[in-house]
């Protein structure tokens, strides 16, 4: 293994000891004293190898680096932050990975190996996981215009912290010459799988050329507090039990298609008043059902509207659906998907196109800027837990994969469509 691909093993376990769990994980929420304290150190390993760092208004993280003065230019990224009890992995892979990639090429256009028509950033996006402040993928939606800057940072979490107290909590200064959308001409993005096909294929690296639709909702069932004893059965609007059948009818729903074409969850649950010897009155969570045909998830929710009919009739409550978050199968600009392809091609690696399950900065970024989005295997496919686990030969090669990507953007190979 080349001594820079041991350097990138080495920091990456050195960053996965920030909020580090018993269990082998990380739970570095968006701003939370675990995050900051990775920022911090990301900060400082950015200064010592000659980026400048910036953070803007909305907590995004960036490491420049000018190869070509007044270029605009090629970004790469991914988060530091994490859901609860988390994998490594997630996120953190993917700003690492792009920070090295970015290191190395910015020494090869100093050392006159290619000739740079853009200069070279990396960016840890603020609250891509969403698990703490809602929406997910928040600093990556304001950097592109997608969601209001002052209604992220008025976002609470629910003690009633602000995104706003939270990033000045980080004391790190904000905001003064970080980029700006206009600044940016390419993005790529490197990321683990979160899912098994490119492992039980064999396959050493995946080029993203689709996401998978997906929709979500505010669920919330409104029933009646009563008594859990005293109260009669027949008498009884307990909306725990409302939501109970809303659960089980969306876990049901997906076998109402071909296997791969549904997933849907329910998450987040808040139950009022959440006392032992009191019917529920109020029950809220969250609703997520995502496809690769967009058909699937609009019949899927004809489908579902009908048995939330039911679960109301059935459990005397009211029940409401609010959409928060929606994304269509969209795809990635054909132009990336070739570069990536050429880049793995020239490195030797295997490679196939893939769809991405999961949403990512990069779907954001995708719509605004040329971008190129890259996998690596996760072993058994496992997520968004302390289990999950991408093998080191896997690791690397993502590096190399994302530094021959980067080179290429530099250059100028990718045109805008």
């Amino acid at each position: 293994m080349s001594t820079t691909n041991q350097e990138f093993l080495s920091d990456f376990a050195t960053m996965s000891g920030f909020g580090a769990t018993a269990g082998g994980g990380v739970d570095r929420q968006a701003g939370t004293t675990a995050d900051h304290a990775t920022r911090r150190w990301f900060g400082e390993w950015l200064a010592q190898h000659g980026f400048a760092e910036k953070v803007d208004a909305a907590g995004n993280q960036f490491g420049t680096l000018d190869v070509v003065p007044g270029a605009p230019y090629v970004l790469l990224g991914s988060h530091l932050d994490s859901q609860p009890l988390a994998g490594r992995y997630d996120g953190a892979y993917g700003v690492l990975a792009g920070a090295h990639a970015a290191a190395r090429v910015a020494t090869e256009a100093a050392a006159g190996g290619l000739d740079p028509v853009y200069n070279i950033a990396v960016v840890n996006w603020f609250n891509e996981e969403g698990s703490r402040f809602t929406p997910s993928m928040m600093g990556s939606s304001v950097f592109t215009g997608k969601l209001a800057l002052e209604q992220a940072l008025a976002t609470a979490d629910p003690a009633g912290t602000t995104v706003a107290e939270a990033l000045a909590a980080g004391d790190r200064s904000t905001g003064a010459g970080a980029p700006v959308l206009a600044d940016v001409a390419r993005y790529a993005e490197i990321h683990i799988e979160q899912g098994k096909n490119l492992e039980e294929t064999g396959t050493q690296v995946g080029i993203v050329d689709r996401t998978w639709a997906a929709s979500k909702y505010r669920v919330t069932v409104d029933g009646a507090q009563s008594h859990t004893g005293s109260t009669r059965m027949e008498d009884r609007r307990d909306a725990l039990y409302g939501a109970a059948l809303v659960i089980a009818a969306a876990r049901d729903l997906a076998a109402e298609f071909a296997p791969g074409q549904l997933h849907t969850s329910v998450s987040e649950m808040y139950v009022l008043p959440n006392s032992p010897v009191t019917i529920a009155r109020q029950a809220v969570m969250n609703l997520d059902l995502r496809s690769p045909d967009e058909e699937v998830l609009a019949r899927a929710m004809d489908l579902l509207d009908k048995r939330i009919a039911d679960a109301e009739a059935l459990s005397r409550t009211d029940i409401s659906l609010v959409q928060t978050h929606r994304w269509g199968l969209v795809s990635y600009q054909p132009a990336g998907v070739a570069l990536g392809t050429a880049s793995a091609e020239q490195l030797g690696f295997s490679h196939a196109e893939i769809m991405t399950v999961a949403g990512h900065d990069s779907t954001n970024m995708k719509d605004v800027v040329p971008t190129v989005m890259l996998f690596v295997p996760s072993v058994d496919g496992i997520s968004h837990n302390e289990a999950e686990f991408t093998r080191d030969d896997d690791a690397v090669r993502g590096v190399d994969l994302l530094t021959e990507v980067t080179r290429r953007l530099v250059r100028g190979e990718l045109a805008a469509d």
